[in-house]
């Protein structure tokens, strides 16, 4: 557990609560004296330094080398731990022909006493050798790890929100889940393990040509061949076939995410077989992707062993004739045998770990695609800080498309009055929360420019935008936590007061006193146990205790019935004094509290002026209002 102060997960202990919210029914006596020992050795944590900037960000391409190099002398160490492993292992075959040749043919029980001695020396350094770089490898991937997912969370922190309405969110997951794991796999058993069997090899090599240059001839250029065919083969086939695993298991997430995401209409349109039905087809496809890369492995793990087998078999053929002719000993066959068998267990073992260096290297383009994304909405170098605003916002000659050719929003020219409080009706689909997001700079126009107080939106820090900015979407977004945790999101460090301050001014006061643990009640995922209503006045009252001097209003009061409107338009008083606020409403009893309102058809406005002057102006609005009276006095009719 990070954070201040130390104590850790026992932190509740010594005051009597858990901080989560859940209750804490204390500690039993007779474990006290042991949690106060515990807590005695528990060392302070420090605060977490958490940097992050809209600008400054490391936008080198993603590499193996880009990722080790700021480990290379922990990598040095780790290569001399590898040299000293490879070293003992590989003293043997060594020892085996001494063993041989100068005790066993010699009848020496001395040399033979001298030789098991080394062996089991060069086994026990093996042992620690290979322990020590296991553990030490082991710390350098894990901090690579780290700094990678700290590295994507961030960057996906810092995408605009264009990007993730076109992205699935299980692709997603899955960058930071299957590929991660897969470059975890690589860091901890595959590169390390590389270095170690091409270094096998290479003194496997050398002694091969010590021993005898002919028998190492007969392997090179006889033997090698064809595990060079079959390599490149494999090394062609693994790679189509690990970048349609990485693809399909994309699509197992994304169906997977999507299907709990809307568990609840999935339940009411009772499609449940349907949606089995299509994840077996993803997962089936996920499973092909595999078949396929498992048939390769199979296929070349066994040639392999095949050439092996022929290879020994020719090697004993040759080096017998040798020895009969008394080129060779007996010893040093014997040593050259146990050499070739190691020299193709590297070579098998460095394409079974091509398999997760493919993994890894699949994996790293995808993430580095994610990471090569640069944001729509990015912030320009040399931006400055926004001074605080009176909340002027002007548009001048904008026009936005989500899609290039299709404009939602043509020619708009429009000023909005600090303290001004402007409502945006019209059809869905009209363009009004465009707008909206054009003023919060979740999007930049197409053509034309957006300022507050004469500043363009895109010449202005993000974070110092966005503190100035309060925004309360048509469906509230409830995090994990507490309800206060929610209500003081935008300002954690708001004091109890202030909250209840916020509560009490959107009228959850009286369901915040309901709840058995009040303000400290933990929040199912998204609010799942609150009505939608419910849900819709924490966001209010979240918006109210961040204190923004711009306020969006995004149908806010769409999901409230007219008891529950009436409570929040008194809300709305309180909450909307003295700042500017932009409210996008189909009901219009919220819009007719504002100063002006704007009728929005087909990406340009076509009416504005104040409630009374619209009406009497006869057009789209009087007809709006004339609809919505007699819909909202069929709904007082039904609640008497």
């Amino acid at each position: 557990m990070m954070g201040a102060g130390g104590g850790g997960a026992f932190a509740a202990a010594r005051g009597g609560a858990a901080q989560s919210g859940l209750p804490f029914a204390g500690i039993p006596p007779e474990l006290q004296k042991k949690v106060d020992d515990l807590l005695a050795t528990e060392p302070d944590t420090p605060a977490p330094t958490v940097e992050f900037s809209h600008s400054r960000y490391d936008r080198r391409r993603l590499r193996l080398r880009t990722l080790l190099a700021p480990h290379a002398l922990a990598l040095v160490g780790a290569f001399g731990l590898v040299l000293l492993e490879t070293l003992a292992l590989q003293a043997g075959p060594v020892l085996t022909q001494i063993g041989i040749d100068h005790g066993i043919r010699a009848g020496d029980k001395g040399v033979l006493v001298v030789v098991a001695a080394i062996y089991l020396v060069s086994i026990v350094a093996n042992v620690y050798a290979a322990r020590a770089r296991v553990a030490w490898s082991g710390r350098v991937g894990e901090r690579l790890m780290y700094a990678l997912r700290v590295r994507v969370f961030s960057h996906l922190q810092r995408l605009d929100v264009g990007y993730f309405t076109g992205e699935k969110a299980g692709r997603l997951m899955s960058r930071m889940t299957s590929d991660i794991e897969s470059l975890t796999q690589l860091f901890h058993e595959g590169l390390i393990q590389m270095v170690v069997q091409a270094l096998t090899l290479i003194v496997v090599v050398v002694a091969l040509f010590t021993y005898d240059v002919q028998l190492a001839m007969v392997t090179l250029f006889v033997i090698v061949p064809f595990m060079l065919v079959m390599t490149v083969w494999f090394r062609s086939a693994s790679d189509r076939g690990y970048v349609v695993v990485r693809d399909r298991i994309a699509d197992v997430l994304a169906h997977l995410q999507e299907s709990l995401s809307g568990v609840r209409i999935v339940a009411a349109h009772n499609r449940q077989r349907q949606n089995v039905a299509e994840h077996r087809n993803e997962a089936g496809s996920y499973r092909e992707a595999n078949d396929y890369t498992a048939k390769v492995g199979a296929a070349y793990s066994a040639g392999t062993e095949v050439v092996g087998i022929a290879g020994q078999a020719i090697i004993l053929l040759v080096g017998g004739r040798m020895v009969l002719d008394g080129e060779l000993t007996v010893g040093q066959l014997t040593a050259f045998v146990l050499f070739l068998s190691t020299f193709f267990a590297p070579i098998q073992q460095l394409v079974n770990l091509y398999n997760t260096y493919q993994k890894g290297q699949a994996s790293m383009s995808k993430l580095a695609d994610l990471l090569a994304t640069e944001p729509l909405t990015a912030e320009r170098d040399g931006a400055v800080e926004l001074p605080p605003v009176d909340g002027e916002i002007s548009f001048e000659d904008v026009e936005f498309a989500y899609v290039p050719g299709t404009p939602v929003l043509t020619d708009l020219d429009l000023t909005i009055r600090a303290g001004e409080v402007f409502a945006l009706v019209g059809a869905t689909g009209a363009g009004k929360s465009t707008i909206a997001n054009l003023v919060t700079r979740f999007y930049d126009p197409t053509r034309g420019t957006v300022r507050i107080d004469g500043h363009d939106l895109r010449d202005v820090t993000l974070s110092s935008l966005r503190r100035q900015l309060g925004i309360v979407p048509q469906e509230p977004f409830l995090f994990g936590g507490s309800i206060r945790d929610n209500i003081a999101f935008a300002r954690p460090d708001a004091t109890d007061e202030e909250v209840a301050e916020a509560c009490a001014a959107v009228g959850i006061d009286d369901l915040v006193a309901r709840l058995p643990q009040g303000v400290d009640t933990p929040c199912h995922e998204r609010g799942v146990s609150l009505s939608s209503g419910e849900r819709q006045l924490l966001a209010l009252a979240r918006a109210f205790l961040a204190r923004p001097r711009v306020l969006v209003l995004d149908e806010a009061t769409s999901n409230l019935d007219l008891r529950s409107e009436a409570k929040i338009e008194r809300a709305l008083d309180t909450l909307l004094e003295g700042r500017t606020a932009i409210i996008i409403a189909h009901r219009l009893a919220t819009a007719m509290r504002a100063d002006r309102i704007a009728v929005v058809d087909g990406g340009r406005i076509v009416e504005l002026g104040s409630h009374d002057e619209l009406v009497a102006l006869g057009g789209e609005y009087a007809d709006m209002y004339a609809t919505w009276e007699r819909h909202a006095a069929g709904e007082r009719t039904a609640e008497v």
